[in-house]
C-alpha cells in the first residue's frame, strides 16, 4: 500500500504570514510598503529575500520577526500568533524565541565575548548550559576568543560573536539583516558558511535579507519582493541566477 501524505501542520513552519500588508502614513502620504504578502518558511530551511531599493524587504523582515505590526494580516512564529501579543509579551517571543543578527554586529564594547553571547540568557534570567554554550562556540570557530572584547576581534569575529548570540537561546527563526554588508570577501564568505552550517548541522532556521547574488546563493531558496509583493522565489539558487532575475526586477 503507497504511504498516506503527511499534511503539514504549524509545527513545520517557524513562520508564516498570511496576507500581511504594511501601510506606513495615512490618507495622502500613505505608502504602502508591502501589500498582501503570504509566505511559510520550513523548519530547518534557509531563506533569502532581496528585491530592488523600496519593495518592502527591511520591513518584511521587521514584520516576520515581530518589529513591527503589519496593517493587516497575521504573522505566526510556529503556533504564536504574533500580530496579537501585546508589546510585553512581544519583547518576550522575541528574546526567547528570535535571534538576530545585524549588519552593524551590535555587541556590547564593555563586554568580553562570552559575556555578549550569554547576555540574552541573562536579560530573559535564565542559566546558561555550559555544554551547549561551548557547542556554539565551537560551531562558531571563537573557542580560543571567549575572553577577549569585541574592540579586539575582526570585523568577520565580531559577526561571529553575533551569530552565536542570536543562537544561544535555541531560537525558533534566526534573522539576518545584511549580516555581511560590512564585511571583506574572505569574512563573508566564512560568515555565510557558517550560516549554512547552522541549518544543515544544527537544524535551525534562517531568514535573511540581502542585496547580493552571491550572498544570496547560500541560502537554499531566494524569495523576491517588487513593491511590497511577492514576485516569486528560486530554489537552489546561482550567483548568475539571481543576479540575472534581479535585473529582471528593475535593480541592476
Amino acid at each position: 500500500m503507497p504511504h498516506a501524505v503527511r499534511r503539514a501542520t504549524s509545527a513545520d513552519y517557524s513562520i508564516r504570514l498570511a496576507s500581511v500588508s504594511k501601510v506606513y502614513g495615512s490618507a495622502k502620504t500613505a505608502v504602502q510598503a508591502l501589500d498582501a504578502v503570504s509566505i511559510e518558511l520550513r523548519r530547518g530551511t534557509f531563506t533569502a529575500v532581496m528585491g530592488p531599493s523600496g519593495s518592502g524587504k527591511s520591513t518584511f523582515l521587521n514584520c516576520a520577526a515581530g518589529l513591527d505590526r503589519p496593517t493587516s494580516g497575521s504573522v505566526w512564529l510556529g503556533d504564536v500568533e504574533l500580530s496579537r501579543l501585546n508589546e510585553v509579551q512581544l519583547t518576550e517571543v522575541r528574546r526567547q524565541r528570535i535571534g538576530f543578527i545585524f549588519q552593524a554586529y551590535n555587541l556590547l564594547g564593555s563586554l568580553n565575548v562570552e559575556e555578549n553571547v550569554t547576555l540574552p540568557l541573562r536579560l530573559a534570567d535564565k542559566k546558561t548550559d555550559p555544554e551547549f554554550l561551548r557547542e556554539v562556540f565551537t560551531a562558531v570557530g571563537l573557542g580560543e576568543h571567549f575572553r577577549r572584547r569585541p574592540s579586539e576581534l575582526s570585523g568577520g569575529q565580531q559577526q561571529r560573536v553575533a551569530i552565536a548570540r542570536a543562537l544561544i537561546n535555541h531560537p525558533d527563526v534566526v534573522v539576518a539583516d545584511e549580516p555581511t554588508g560590512a564585511l571583506d570577501t574572505r569574512s563573508s564568505k566564512q560568515v555565510l558558511e557558517l550560516l549554512r552550517g547552522i541549518v544543515d548541522d544544527m537544524g535551525q532556521t534562517v531568514l535573511m535579507v540581502t542585496h547580493d547574488p552571491v550572498t544570496a546563493s547560500y541560502a537554499d531558496s531566494v524569495v523576491f519582493l517588487a513593491d511590497g509583493r511577492l514576485a516569486g522565489d528560486l530554489p537552489r539558487p546561482t550567483p548568475d541566477q539571481v543576479a540575472a532575475r534581479m535585473t529582471h526586477l528593475g535593480e541592476w
